[in-house]
């Protein structure tokens, strides 16, 4: 005895009724709508956090007009700590690398704001010259200074904003920067370790909305 199998002719497959079809585009529809809505909202949001945030103590342009302190602090020594400071833009703005170079001791360590980490004077030159041919060619370097404090006889701690650019000075400067300065064995300053971090103006002022506490004091 044979069995037999009927199949189900492809016209036979259950398909949406007539009304179901407009109920899916209106779904279809609204969903699109929120997702539209809440991508306008976040922008919106995210945009207000970043206008929102704003620097007070932006710095000095000019150096010597910080103050230095501690209790070794000097003139004379504030001066050259400045001296290297300028040193480093004008070789910058050059885009003269062995001249950048020169102001950071042999064992220097350099950390970029993104990372990279540089150990010894050749190290910082050698990048810097690879940097003024490609990605940084024709930047200049724009900063401010905060604070200019003197550890020891022979210490120094400059922190400053600054920012590399090409063409019209930024009105804002994105980054952080700490540069330690040691009297070195020839009685020159300069630079044996600098550090770099990129301010997040979104995530900082988030921060500070949560967790107001976490604001600088000169920030409030």
């Amino acid at each position: 005895m044979t069995t037999e199998h009927t199949a189900t002719p492809a016209h036979d497959t259950i398909s949406p009724t007539p009304s179901a079809r407009p109920r899916r585009r209106r779904l279809k529809r609204a969903l699109g709508i929120s997702a539209l809505t809440v991508a306008v909202a976040a922008g919106g949001g995210y945009l207000w956090l970043k206008t929102t945030s704003d620097v007070h103590q932006t710095g000095q342009a000019d150096c010597m007009k910080v103050t230095p302190t501690g209790t070794h602090a000097t003139h004379q020594d504030h001066a050259a700590v400045c001296a290297v400071m300028d040193s480093l833009i004008e070789a910058w703005d050059r885009n003269d690398a062995d001249a950048y170079g020169k102001q950071f001791t042999k064992d220097a360590t350099y950390t970029t704001f993104v990372g990279s980490h540089y150990e010894g004077r050749k190290d910082i030159t050698d990048s810097h010259a690879a940097l003024f041919d490609d990605f940084l060619e024709g930047s200049k370097l724009a900063g401010t200074y905060l604070d200019v404090r003197f550890l020891t006889p022979d210490t120094a701690v400059i922190t400053g904003r600054g920012d590399d650019y090409t063409g019209d000075k930024p009105d804002k400067l994105s980054k952080v920067q700490t540069y330690t300065l040691v009297r070195d064995a020839d009685e020159q300053w300069r630079v044996a370790a600098f550090h770099n971090t990129q301010r997040k103006p979104v995530m900082e002022r988030i921060s500070f909305i949560f967790s107001p506490d976490t604001k600088p004091q000169a920030e409030r």
